[in-house]
């Protein structure tokens, strides 16, 4: 069944988690709506080579980045107007991939400064699934403090942690453990990595 998903791309580093999980929402058939933050673009830039700031034609510049079509859509973070902004048009889940301690902080308070905070408030207040991926370490009191609080209301951690026992050959396939485990998260098929007793 074709699903809508918001994925937020925030400025903790880890972008390339965020990229291929959009990649792989769009190959398995589903709507995808990109939002990034300022300091998403910052470690776009930085982490991947992409420098996507202030294009005006960025839209159509991620559809070809993606291979994708209308299924694929952006809005600004200032753009509190956009659809996904009210829970009439809440998306069926969202995913903030990276997600950097800041975002994780305004959302456990309730800040909705950007469209990024508001989507994810509207996913609580509209009880659908979230989920959050986390890469900042070490961890002091306070991230965990917030992490606890927005587990308690049903949004879904999943640090950016990959496992070994898959004998990782690649970057690739760091990135594909993480990215399987947010895809079983959410629901969706995938064989990104080799799973626990399966030695194929």
């Amino acid at each position: 069944m074709k699903r809508h998903f918001a994925l937020a791309l925030t400025g903790a580093s880890g972008a390339i988690y965020g990229l291929r999980l959009t990649d792989e929402l769009l190959k398995a058939g589903h709507d995808v709506t990109l939002l990034i933050s300022s300091a998403g673009f910052a470690v776009l830039k930085e982490e991947c080579g992409l420098d996507w700031a202030d294009d005006p034609a960025l839209p159509e510049r991620l559809r070809l980045h993606f291979g994708a079509g209308e299924e694929l859509n952006y809005y600004g973070e200032k753009d509190l107007l956009a659809p996904i902004a009210s829970g009439s048009r809440a998306p069926d889940a969202m995913v903030v991939v990276p997600c950097s301690m800041g975002t994780l902080s305004r959302v456990a308070c309730g800040n909705s400064g950007n469209l990024l905070e508001r989507v994810a408030d509207v996913m609580l207040k509209e009880n659908r699934p979230l989920l959050m991926v986390p890469r900042e370490t070490p961890l002091n009191a306070i991230h965990l403090e917030h992490m606890l609080k927005l587990a308690r209301l049903g949004v879904r951690i999943v640090p950016a942690m990959p496992a070994f026992y898959q004998h990782p050959e690649t970057l690739d396939d760091l990135v594909d453990f993480v990215v399987g485990k947010i895809l079983d998260a959410l629901g969706v098929e995938n064989a990104l990595f080799r799973r626990w007793g399966n030695p194929s």
